[in-house]
């Protein structure tokens, strides 16, 4: 059959692997479409535009970008509950911190194949290169998401495709394989030269990726909250909120979480409706949240703790406002907590 009557649906992270493969497979004819699955996990941009620090970095969302600059329509699902499963009990465990690589990419190559059969594609594209990531891209799991996904040879992979048996599309003439490639390694200097004959200037970081599960400081405080919490479940306000602030547990029952900046304490702003909040009426200070059930004796501690974070962090004694969901509040005239009673341990 000519190329234009068969369709693939492409995996697009919003990473330079995925806009190559995608690109790859499009100047063989092949019409495609993008498909990216909203874990709650990767939300770069998100986080981008809420803090000052990363005001000069790209406020986009990058799976969208891609899509753009390809000129394909792009699908994003929301996979937030269905995805809860495969963090809580990856078959194949947890790569360096509590990044279910594995098992994360054979859910979202499963739930492309269901898309696929969905609306009668061909095939999957996904931008993996073998021995590029050490859990998930490896010559010896690559056929394990391929099987346990249930895609099988209808997962092609643009970029390393030389490298691995011929796939259906392959053998049946949709794409040639002298067109594929043959990367492999942790380099990316031969997709940044693909990238540069394709006419791409701008992309991702090469070396980069949005999961926040890979990073050991958000995978500490996620731990922090399934030790503290009833059980392992979250909802999606629960993990973005372990994106801002500092969080601090001085006491087993309670959490404070701290806004370091303008940004973070406005978008902390929104939860004040959902946990008891604390501010500084005398003085120039972070808004904080506080997650848990605290007794006054507790409030008491916070708000010396928040205190300690403001401009009268050297004052004898501050006015702290305690704020209640239900719209009451009631100030406390604290001293901010000294230096040498703040545990290091309590730092989440």
């Amino acid at each position: 059959m000519p190329n234009q009557k068969h369709k693939a649906v492409s995996l697009i992270s919003g990473g330079l692997d995925s806009l190559l493969a995608t690109k790859v497979v499009m100047e063989q004819g092949i019409h495609v479409e993008g498909i990216n699955f909203f874990t709650g996990f990767c939300v770069e941009g998100h986080t981008h535009a809420i803090r000052k620090r990363d005001q000069d970095k790209p406020k986009r969302n990058n799976a969208l970008w891609v899509a753009e600059q390809l000129g394909i329509k792009l699908h994003i699902i929301d996979v937030i509950d269905e995805y809860k499963d495969v963090l809580i009990n990856p078959k194949h465990g947890y790569g360096a911190n509590l990044n279910p690589c594995l098992d994360c990419k054979t859910f979202m190559v499963s739930k492309a194949l269901q898309w696929l059969e969905e609306h009668e594609f061909d095939f999957i594209i996904t931008g993996e290169v073998i021995g590029q990531r050490p859990m998930s891209q490896r010559k010896d799991t690559m056929p394990v998401v391929a099987r346990d996904s249930g895609a099988g040879d209808r997962l092609l992979r643009p970029l390393c495709a030389q490298n691995l048996p011929a796939t259906l599309p392959e053998r049946e003439g949709w794409v040639k394989r002298e067109g594929l490639y043959g990367f492999s390694g942790r380099s990316r200097k031969p997709q940044m030269a693909l990238a540069a004959e394709f006419g791409f200037e701008e992309y991702a970081q090469p070396a980069g990726g949005c999961c926040f599960l890979t990073d050991k400081n958000y995978s500490d405080k996620l731990v922090d909250m399934w030790q503290h919490h009833s059980s392992r479940d979250y909802e999606l306000d629960d993990i973005m909120l372990l994106k801002v602030g500092r969080h601090i547990r001085p006491r087993d029952n309670f959490k404070m979480i701290i806004g370091r900046e303008e940004g973070e304490n406005k978008f902390m702003e929104g939860y004040r409706k959902e946990f008891i909040s604390l501010f500084c009426s005398s003085h120039s200070g972070p808004l904080v949240l506080i997650d848990g059930d605290v007794s006054d004796e507790d409030l008491l501690l916070a708000a010396s703790i928040a205190a300690r974070f403001g401009q009268g962090r050297t004052a004898e004694s501050v006015v702290m406002e305690i704020n209640y969901p239900d719209g009451q509040s009631k100030p406390v005239a604290v001293a901010p907590i000294a230096p040498a009673n703040i545990d290091e341990a309590w730092y989440v």
